[in-house]
């Protein structure tokens, strides 16, 4: 019972901040957490950035490495995303194989660099059919 007074509550909160245009953290409706991206942050990595949105910290690193083109893009560099979302970041993350969550969060990421035209997958092929780069990209929210 106490569960379902506790729900009611919130959302009632959550309305009323609502109807005054308002975020749970104090924040308008149109207002971003603050940012602050520091690239170059893995020195191991090809490329990298540490992100600090709000109170969320996530870190990207990208590594290259020479492979083979997929059969049916043969002209075209490989890109690979993989999502880390690190039990120390929040409560409802746990240890084990990728949940759910962190699959999506990978196709979200992959999505959007593909979407964007961020990276030319073309300028990535060394030999049609043999040789391209294949670019991994790892986002971890720590």
């Amino acid at each position: 019972m106490s569960g379902e007074v506790s729900a009611e509550i919130l959302t009632t909160h959550l309305l009323d901040l609502a109807s005054k245009g308002k975020r749970i953290d104090g924040r308008g409706i149109d207002e971003y957490r603050p940012i602050r991206i520091e690239p170059g942050f893995a020195a191991n990595a090809d490329g990298s950035a540490f992100v600090h949105l709000g109170d969320t910290k996530v870190l990207c690193g990208v590594k290259l490495e020479l492979g083979k083109p997929f059969p049916d893009t043969p002209n075209a560099g490989v890109l690979t995303t993989n999502a880390e979302l690190i039990p120390l970041s929040s409560p409802v993350f746990e240890p084990g194989p990728p949940t759910t969550t962190a699959i999506e969060t990978s196709r979200v990421v992959d999505r959007a660099i593909r979407a964007a035209e961020t990276i030319d997958l073309t300028r990535l092929c060394v030999t049609p059919g043999e040789k391209s780069w294949v670019c991994y990209v790892d986002v971890h929210v720590l």
